[in-house]
Order: structure tokens, then C-alpha cells, then sequence
């Protein structure tokens, strides 16, 4: 199992690495929000391990953001708020289980093996690709092909890229983009997301695919002929 760990205190994050690493697991660990949702974009896991009180982004932040990009993987949210209103938030944001502290590490392990074997069931009834035209979407690597071979995108294209080809033939708003190509980044204009928009039009070009500006609503993928 590959998991990723999202924990911000550094004394707990250490532990479950250890212990969960003792179990066979291969964890990957950070304390940032904004850190979380590059590696859940880059490292693929199989399940993420989610606190909510967190720098940078806060939990459920990273959560909504992730399922508006396309971010499928299995989450178990790991935190000190008990209540139920906390629960069904979690839960509502995108959340597959929760967990409150103080937790056993054995029904840690357990759930976390459950969220993956239900993964992987959904997994032989479904084919995990999205597709548009010649391009295809692995929703396991996240990489993204023209016909057999890989795009060569920057991050942030293939973040734009993806989160479209995540909803084929809805719009996505230009503030919905926005916050998953600049996450975190207050300092940066909504208008930048057309210039990267307008980067990935050149490269899009050849692939029979158009990337549309649907004026008030937003962007959307569309194949040619």
C-alpha cells in the first residue's frame, strides 16, 4: 500500500511512519497543505491519510480541492475533532472514513486495508481512465497521453489539464481553477490561470482536442470533428 501521510504534528507524523512502515506500508509524509495536494498529485497513492488542522491549507481544504481535481484516491481523515458535525463535514467534503484521535494503530491498519481493498474492487468494475479525443487521463499515475505517448506538461498545466479532463464536457470556472493550479497563492491575480490557459492551447493544438473559453462559465474540453 502506498499511503500518504498528511499529519502537521511532527511528533505523530514520525510515529505512524515508523509504525505503519514496521506493517508493510510505504508512506510518503508531509505537514502542509499545500504540500499534500502536490504529492497527492505527483506520488499516486493508493490511500491518504488526512489530519484537518493543518498549515497552509487546512484538511478539508485539501480534501474538496483534490476531489474538484480529480484526486480519487480513498481518504481517512485523522483528527482531534470528535464531534458529529465534524464528522458529517468531513464526510460531505469527499471524506471515505474518519478516525478520531487518540486511535488505536491496529484499527488504523484496518481501516486503511479496508479503504484499499474497496478501492480495488471499484477498480476491476471501472476502468480508471478518463478520455477525450486522442488524450487520456490514468487516473492511477495521473499522467496524461496524446494517443501512446506522454504530454510533456509544466505542473501547473497539467493540473489545469487534468482537473478538465476530470468533468469531460462541463465547464469549469476560471476561481475553481484557479485554486487548484495556485493553491495558497494569495499573491497571484485570477488572470493568470488564462495565461496558462493560453500555453497549454499551443500544446494542445495537434491533438485533435480544443480547450474552450465558455464566456461567464468557464472552461471545457471538447474534441474535434
Amino acid at each position: 500500500m502506498k499511503l500518504l501521510l498528511v499529519e502537521d504534528d511532527p511528533a505523530m507524523q514520525a510515529t505512524l511512519q515508523r509504525a505503519l512502515g514496521r506493517r508493510g506500508v510505504d508512506v510518503t509524509s508531509c505537514g502542509d497543505g499545500r504540500e499534500a495536494l502536490a504529492l497527492w498529485r505527483s506520488r499516486a497513492p493508493d490511500v491518504v491519510l488526512l489530519d484537518l488542522t493543518l498549515p497552509g491549507l487546512d484538511g478539508l481544504e485539501v480534501l474538496e480541492q483534490a476531489r474538484r481535481g480529480g484526486l480519487a484516491a480513498p481518504v481517512l481523515i485523522l483528527t482531534a475533532r470528535g464531534t458529529v458535525g465534524d464528522r458529517v463535514i468531513g464526510l460531505n467534503s469527499g471524506a471515505d472514513d474518519y478516525l478520531p484521535k487518540p486511535f488505536d494503530l491496529d484499527e488504523l491498519e484496518a481501516r486503511l486495508r479496508a479503504l484499499l481493498r474497496r478501492r480495488q474492487a471499484v477498480a476491476g468494475t471501472t476502468a480508471p481512465v478518463s478520455a477525450v479525443g486522442s488524450l487520456r487521463l490514468d487516473r492511477d499515475s495521473g499522467a496524461i497521453y496524446n494517443g501512446g505517448e506522454v504530454m510533456d506538461l509544466t505542473p501547473r498545466e497539467l493540473a489545469l489539464l487534468r482537473t478538465l479532463m476530470a468533468r469531460p464536457g462541463h465547464a469549469v470556472s476560471k476561481e475553481g481553477l484557479f485554486e487548484l493550479v495556485f493553491p495558497g497563492e494569495t499573491q497571484v491575480q485570477y488572470e493568470a490561470v488564462e495565461v496558462v490557459v493560453y500555453r497549454l492551447r499551443k500544446k494542445l493544438a495537434s491533438t485533435g482536442v480544443t480547450l474552450m473559453t465558455l464566456r461567464g462559465l468557464g472552461y471545457l474540453l471538447r474534441a474535434n470533428g
